[in-house]
Order: C-alpha cells, then structure tokens, then sequence
C-alpha cells in the first residue's frame, strides 16, 4: 500500500504551513478592509433596491444586500477572535475606499451602477480575497481562510450576475461616457494601496465626480415597463382565500399573486435599513436576511405563474403599500407596521391556512412554496420580537402602536381614480378563464365572478395591500 494519508487535516502542504509572511495584526488590518467594502457594498445594494425599476436587479440586489450582510457578520467574528476588543470596525481604513463606495453609491443610472459594482469594487474584492488566501499561513490562520473562501465563493456568483446583468443593459456609448468615472474609481482603489492594502499608499485623492453633490436617498418605488396599473386595488385577495365557496385550487392562483405582490416589501424594508441608524449590526443582518426573505417569495410568485404558462406582467401588481408607508411614515413608524402585519400572520388563520391551501389544493409546487413561506414568516416574527419589541419591552404595547401606525396611513384609492392612474380594474376573470385552461378545467361560475366593490375596504389600505 503506498497511498498515504494526507497531511495537515488536508488544509494544506508543509510548505504553505511555513508562511511568515502575516501576523495576526497584519491579518485583522487586512480583513477590517475587506469588512469595510462588504459593509458598504450592503449599504449600496439595499439602498438602489426601492428606485431600482428594473424587477431582476431588484430581486438580485436584495439577495446581494443579505449576502454581504452575511459576510460582514463572518468578518465581525473572526476579527473578534484575534485579540481585538474594542474592534475598531467602524474606522474607515482608507479615504480612497470611502470615496470609491460614495462614488458608486451615487452613480445617477442603472448602468453606471452595475459597472461600479461588477467591474470595480466587486471585482477588486474578489483580487484581495484571493491574495490573502495566497499570502496569509494556511495552518496558523485556517479560521480565517475559511471565512475568506466562503465569501470568494458568493463574491464569484454575484461577478456572474453582474457580467450578463451588465451585457444585457449597458450599451458601448454608455460605457465610453462612463470611462472617465471607472478611470477614477480605480484611482482611488490605487491611492488606498488596493482594496486589501499592500500596495503603495498615498493620501492624493482624485476629484469626486458623481458624490461632488451629496447623495439623497430616494425612496419612492420605481418599477419597470412590465409592471401595468400598479396603483391598481381593484381586486381583494385576501377576501377570496377566505371564502369558503371557492376550491383550494381556484386559491392557488391568488396566492401566486399574493406572493409576487410581496416585492413591496424588500423596497420598503430598504428604506427602513437605510434611514435607520445606530443599531447593534445584527439588526441589520437580520433585517437583510428577512428583506431577502420577502424578495425571493415574490420570485416564488413569479414562478407559479410560470408554471402555469401565465405572463403575470398582464396583472397589476399593486405597490401602493411600500410607496405610502416610505412617504408618510418614519422608519421606525414603518418597522412598527412590518411588525404588526408579520404578527398577525403566525394565528392558524394566517401562514399555516395558506399552506393548507397549497397541501388541499392537489399542486404539489404550491404547498412546497406555501410550506417554505411559512417558515420564513415566523422567523421574521422571531426576529421582529428581538429587534421591535424589546424597545417596548412587552409585546402589547408594540402591537398597539404598530397598529396605530398602519391605521395612520392614507390610501388615496380614490385620488388614484380622479389623477388617471387607475380605473381599480377587476382583472381576476380573465387570469382566472387562462388557468383553467392550463388546468383543463371548467371556470367555477362563482370564482369567475368573485369581484370586490370596495365600497368601504378602499378606505383601508390594509385590506388591499398588505405584505405577507
């Protein structure tokens, strides 16, 4: 038998066992770096994500704030494990840095973002990962290694996105009006030594471009030309779940709808994010992680009606609910609704009655997606509980006042009528009519004819638009 066991546990050969080339001290400095553009890359991509109009940015954006989110957090801890309190992880390592990330967070267009994302700052990110695994001692700093190559692992699925998202939108004018800008956002890399910090230093900042006039945060939702009618209120989903005269299968369709409808709450939550500020960081990082949540259950609804050979860009897609939460209450205001919403969801009548649905229904794709979004909704209330209900300190009182909250919210369903940006059409008959002959099935006269007058409901914003 001549084979032999590897060495090391497998981590490494002898030799990369002998590197002396970093100390632990060079190694946090090195990952505070690497911390500071995770962290700022979180900020950037969540705070695009409400007046990104385009729906698979929106979506990938909000995968990519929880991400970087997830990586800040790795970094926090294995910094804290090296000797480090106080951590000092809220010292800007480099002014070069800093401006870069300004820079790329004002960027004025779609374009410009995607290349300041995917063609710099993401790409300088995955070089420093990789040189610090190709430097540091294998062995002697394995915790670090580890945390190092998970993030290279999702930094190198998001340059991929990035590569098609970017061939797909940019044009070649575009990029040559843009060349001066990536030119200097480069610079500013340079001056900082790189991204990682072993280059050479210099404090000759190049002259700010897009950041010469402060970032302002926009928080009115913008979708893209597929999203129709989308001040439209004109059908009650939550009004047919719970009827009783309609067949499980018939409320399949509806929660489809309900799921996609939910790209409403990512572009809320993200203002929520943005605006708030001096919270411990695992606020943030579970707030991204349910902001991601909500995002990928719209995808969920997308996919149903994919399955079903239905184009949902031919139903309003309503996002009434994050353009009046974002414009007439406080980021506090709009996590106390979050709030209240997510808690009345975990009742029996709540998550548990749609995955009953989904599992009565005979469509198998509908209870596995009805049975994960159940999942995802008492996390968030779990998470809900830690970060919103402590600061009241009972979960009464944290109730009431997101309960007041949401009923200070103004619909505007009927100004909507009177400006011309909807007649609240009833679009249920003829996605319903297009089902059942996917379904091969004979309408049900009643469903065909389910329609809400909203005589009273339009005057509550809650019970058309809710998120969950």
């Amino acid at each position: 038998m001549t084979a032999t066991v590897p060495p090391l546990a497998g981590l490494c050969t002898f030799t990369e066992a002998q590197r002396t080339a970093m100390s632990v001290e060079d190694c946090v400095a090195w990952m505070k770096r690497h911390h500071y553009v995770l962290l700022r890359l979180h900020g950037i991509f969540t705070a695009r994500i409400t007046a990104e109009p385009l729906y698979e940015l929106k979506t990938t954006f909000s995968l990519c704030s929880y991400l970087c989110a997830e990586h800040v957090s790795a970094i926090r801890k294995r910094v804290s494990e090296l000797r480090e309190p106080p951590l000092g992880l809220e010292v800007v390592p480099h002014a070069g840095l800093k401006l870069c990330a300004d820079e790329v967070l004002a960027a004025p267009t779609t374009g410009a973002l995607l290349l300041g994302l995917y063609e710099v700052l993401l790409p300088a990110l995955a070089e420093s990962l990789d040189v610090y695994v190709a430097t540091t001692n294998l062995l002697a700093d394995a915790p670090s290694v580890r945390v190092t190559r998970f993030c290279r692992l999702e930094v190198a699925d998001m340059l991929a996105f990035g590569q098609q998202a970017i061939a797909a939108t940019v044009t070649a004018a575009e990029r040559t009006q843009l060349t001066p800008w990536l030119t200097m956002l480069q610079t500013t890399l340079n001056v900082a030594g790189g991204l990682g910090g072993r280059g050479t230093v210099s404090e000759e900042l190049p002259s700010p471009m897009f950041t010469a006039q402060p970032y302002v945060y926009d928080a009115v939702p913008k979708r893209d030309g597929r999203f129709r009618d989308s001040y439209n209120a004109g059908v009650n989903p939550e009004a047919f779940l719970y009827d009783e005269r309609f067949s499980p299968r018939d409320k399949v369709l509806m929660l489809y709808y309900k799921r996609l409808r939910e790209i409403d709450v990512p572009e809320m939550m993200a203002s929520i994010l943005h605006e708030t500020v001096g919270k411990p960081w695992g606020f943030y990082a579970d707030m991204s992680r349910q902001l991601w949540d909500e995002a990928r259950h719209a995808m969920l609804g997308e996919v149903g009606f994919v399955s079903l050979g239905l184009d949902w860009s031919q139903i309003p897609i309503n996002f009434t609910w994050s353009l009046n939460l974002n414009t007439q209450l406080t980021p506090q205001e709009r996590h106390a609704v979050l709030f209240f919403i997510e808690q009345g969801l975990m009742p029996k009548s709540g998550k548990r009655y749609e995955w009953e649905i989904g599992q009565q229904s005979g469509i198998p794709l509908a209870a596995v997606f009805q049975d994960f979004d159940w999942a995802d909704e008492v996390l968030h209330a779990q998470m809900g509980r830690q970060w919103y209900v402590s600061s009241f300190g009972d979960l009464k009182p944290a109730l009431e006042y997101g309960d007041r909250c949401w009923s200070k919210v103004l619909s505007h369903w009927r100004d909507y009528i009177d400006r011309g940006l909807t007649e609240h059409r009833n679009w249920w008959p003829e996605v319903y009519r297009q089902a059942c002959e996917r379904w091969g099935v004979t309408p049900d006269a009643t469903a065909l004819a389910f329609h809400e007058t909203y005589a009273d409901q339009r005057a509550d914003l809650r019970s058309i638009s809710a998120s969950g």
